[in-house]
């Protein structure tokens, strides 16, 4: 099995409908870093599991300088943010979504429970 790891930054805002009271309910922006994890058994034609160029503008051409909550029918927390990135990139098993320093979700797809990286 061969693996690989994307990481960059995006600028995005976006606000969150939640049950309680808070500040995230109102419209504020994050300077977020992903990371994306993807594997293959075999490398494509090109030796590749996937193009680190192509992973990077699949998410940032609708996530970057974005409001999400203009381009998502569902509540763009960084939990259904990476949940979204890892279904968007078909060699994909894995996203961590930094939404501020010491603010991480993860995602990882069902059986890459123990994947490496």
């Amino acid at each position: 099995m061969y693996y690989v790891s994307k990481r960059f930054e995006i600028a995005f805002a976006h606000r969150l409908s939640l049950d309680y009271e808070s500040k995230c309910t109102r419209l504020h922006g994050h300077n977020a870093v992903i990371t994306v994890f993807c594997c293959r058994e075999s490398l494509d034609n090109n030796g590749m599991v996937t193009d680190f160029t192509s992973i990077k503008e699949l998410v940032s051409s609708r996530l970057d300088h974005a409001c999400l909550n203009d381009i998502f029918d569902f509540n763009p927390t960084a939990e259904n943010l990476a949940r979204w990135i890892c279904f968007q990139i078909p060699e994909c098993y894995k996203v961590m979504f930094q939404e501020s320093e010491g603010n991480v979700a993860v995602y990882v797809r069902d059986g890459f429970e123990n994947a490496a990286l």
